[in-house]
Parts: C-alpha cells; structure tokens; sequence
C-alpha cells in the first residue's frame, strides 16, 4: 500500500512538473511562434513528395484509378512493381481521364532544358500552360528551384534529428556511465572490459561503415526505407556487443582474466571528451568527409553524430553527479535495486532536462553544418539539392539572385527558430525563475 502511494506521489510530482514547464514555455511567445514554425517546416519534410513531385497525387488511367506517388513508396519497398506502361514515363505526357498533380509538378532532379537559369520574375517558356511555372526559378541545368526547397528542407531535418539522435544516445549513454557509476562503482571482469571496447568499435564498423552505401540509397529511397535500414544498423551493432560478452565467459574463467576489477569509466570519458573538445569540429568533420571514397549524406549524419555528443555527455554527468547522492536513488539501492533498473528507471529520466536544450540547439547546429558542407560541395552527393549547394550556385552564378536569397532565408530561419526555441527550454526548465 505504501508503495503505491509512493508511486503516486512521484507521478504527482512528475506531472506537475512538466505542467510547470508547459506553461512557463507558453509565457515565451517568441518560442512557441517558433516552435509553430517548425513544426509547420517538419510537414513540409513530411509530405514533400506530396508537394513537388512530377507524379499525379490521384489519376485515372486507362480506366483504373491509381495514386502514383503512394505506389512509388511500395515500389521503393519492395512489395508492388510498375505495371509496363508506366516504367520509364513522363507522367506529365500521359493522357489521363482526370490527374491531379502537387503544387509544385516537379521533382528536384527534373531537368526543363527550355527554362535554365530563369528568375521568378523572367518569362518562362511553359508549352502546358501557367500551371508548370517555375515559381522561384530555376538553376543553371533547369530544376525547379521550389521544388528543390521543398525536398531539401526533408534533408536539412532528417540531418539535423538524425545525427543528433545518435549523438543524443552516444552522449547520455557515455555521461550517464560516467557520472553515476564514477570511477569505483562498476566492476567488470578484465576480459569482458577488454571485449567491450574492442566490440564496440567493431560494432560501429559493421553496422554503419560497412551499411554506409546500403544507408545512402535508403536515404534516396524514401524516409520509411532509411528507418527500416538504421533499425537493421542498430540491431547489427547491438548483436556485435552481445556477442563480444558472450565470446568473454568462456575466458572468465581463468583467475587473472576473470578477476572484477573497477572500470575507471569516469576517467575514460572525460579524457575522452578532452581529446574530442580539443580539435576544431567543424575541421574534424571536413577531414573525415574529404577522404570519403564517395559522397554520402548517411555519413554526413553519422559523422556529425559522432562528433557532436560531448555536449550531451558532460551535461548528462554533471547533472547524474547530483542525482545519485539524493534520497530516492538511496532507497532504491536499499531495497535492492540492480544499478542499471536505477540508472534507466530513477537516474536519467530526471537528469534529461538540460539534453532537451542540447537537443534544440544540436539541431540548428547540424543543419548549419550540412549546409556548410553542401556550399563547399564536400561530403553531399553532386545531384542531391540541398540548401546548401542551391548556395553554391548562387556563387557561380552571381546574377541568379533568387539562388541565394532563398535557400539563405531558409537556413537563416531555420537555425534561429530552432535556436529560440533552445532560448525557451532553457528558461522553462530553469527552477530559479519559478514563481
């Protein structure tokens, strides 16, 4: 009975909280416009295919109904093939009993030879009429510019969320391991500590740099088929690291390799995220991505996840530092909790609210250094249109005015909002300004 009450004390307390900060969130109107925006951004990513695509949304064709663009989704999936009319087609040419197209009748890779180089405000040659104009123009090989936006703010997202998921999970696992275990609390035998250092590097090899072209392709795919990939990657590494502990148990049972000795793991991560501090990221990150063999935009995002974690992991261990000397953790050792039901359960759930602000401002980082890396035409694959490389155009091309003010206004909203909203957390969360 007591342990009941307990629990419904703490989920009280808990959401209270969170309804405290709802509302201190609330109060910043500049961060909740700016979350609004974002959100109206991450449809945008969503349905981008809805949105600009050179398939009809809805058609009827030589009789039967068809819906094209979710057609292609199975097709990519491997569950649904074309029928032989319509592989290889130029779906504006066909003569349907009744389409309807996206606002924008373009996919990015679409090139209008008639209409290179042309300025929302020039006159376009459009044979099919006013409803194939190029809204914001095109570049200098004739993609629709709009259509090239659209696409690429579903690249500037998952850049910006995937990379910094990863670092997000390498930075609460590194700084929840070293703040609340230290350097004397975990103790492991010296052959599964040997294995597990050895397996996780081969992990991350196996699971993401051997998968970095099978990633790319989901990536170009669809956002379903780049899911499905990484989960297959995540269960790869973590097949790796079970069987590096596995391969252990025979050797523990030699005295010297099985002996328990502490794992120093606050030590190891620090000096670690010394070491990663130390040198310039952005420099890192453009030496790593030169000597990549072939572009890759997977590897752009795991590259930035990689090197964007310390952040996360000394903001994790700071805040665990504190946590594990309070009472509930205490009781929870005293009535004979393992360590990791406390550290999963008790531990990092109420250390994550400085993460969140990490998060939000990680974010905005990574979009920035995606575009930085498409402008300097480094890392991002030659055809894929990013914000950046409509930038780098605009280099090129110094009257293509409409090159440089677009995708730039988009960065530059981008970041800010994403940044405001970081502003938001950061005095939401921040207990000294409760009243």
């Amino acid at each position: 009975m007591s342990n009941s009450n307990t629990r419904e004390q703490v989920n009280q307390i808990n959401q209270s909280y969170w309804a405290y900060v709802k509302r201190q969130f609330a109060k910043n109107k500049r961060a909740v416009f700016a979350m609004y925006f974002i959100l109206a951004l991450a449809l945008v990513a969503i349905f981008a295919d809805f949105l600009a695509n050179d398939k009809p949304l809805v058609a009827k064709y030589q009789g039967k109904v068809i819906f094209p663009i979710l057609k292609s989704y199975a097709v990519d999936l491997g569950i649904a093939k074309w029928p032989p009319e319509l592989q290889n087609v130029q779906w504006k040419n066909l003569e349907y009993d009744f389409s309807v197209f996206p606002p924008i009748p373009y996919l990015p890779t679409y090139l209008d030879y008639t209409n290179v180089l042309k300025s929302p405000t020039e006159e376009q040659n459009l044979p099919n009429g006013w409803r194939w104009k190029h809204w914001l123009g095109t570049d200098n090989l004739g993609r629709d510019v709009m259509s090239g936006m659209i696409h690429a703010t579903r690249i500037a997202f998952a850049v910006g969320i995937i990379s910094m998921s990863i670092s997000s999970l390498i930075g609460i696992l590194f700084g929840a391991l070293a703040g609340f275990y230290g350097d004397e609390r975990l103790k492991v035998s010296r052959i599964r500590f040997i294995f597990n250092i050895i397996f996780f590097i081969l992990g991350g090899f196996y699971a993401f740099g051997v998968r970095s072209y099978t990633l790319s392709d989901a990536l170009a795919t669809s956002a379903v088929s780049l899911l499905i990939q990484l989960i297959i990657s995540l269960v790869i590494f973590a097949a790796v690291i079970f069987l590096g502990n596995l391969l252990a148990k025979p050797f523990e049972r030699i005295p010297f390799l099985g002996k328990k000795v502490p794992a120093p793991m606050d030590i190891m991560v620090s000096r670690l995220i010394e070491i990663l501090v130390s040198i310039p990221r952005l420099f890192l990150i453009i030496a790593i991505v030169a000597t990549m063999k072939s572009p890759s935009l997977v590897m752009v995002m795991l590259i930035i996840g990689l090197t964007s974690w310390t952040g996360i992991a000394r903001l994790i261990r700071a805040e665990l530092l504190k946590v594990r000397r309070l009472e509930y953790i205490e009781a929870a050792q005293s009535l004979g909790y393992s360590n990791w039901r406390i550290l999963l359960r008790h531990a990092i759930p109420n250390a994550l609210s400085p993460v969140l602000i990490a998060i939000a401002f990680g974010i905005a980082s990574a979009i920035l250094i995606e575009a930085f890396l498409s402008f300097i035409g480094v890392g991002v694959p030659a055809e894929v249109v990013t914000w950046g490389s409509l930038l780098n155009l605009a280099r090129t091309h110094s009257s293509a005015w409409w090159l440089a003010i677009f995708p730039g206004f988009a960065i530059f909203l981008t970041v800010t909002f994403f940044n405001l909203i970081g502003e938001g957390l950061t005095d939401a969360l921040d207990p000294r300004l409760k009243r």
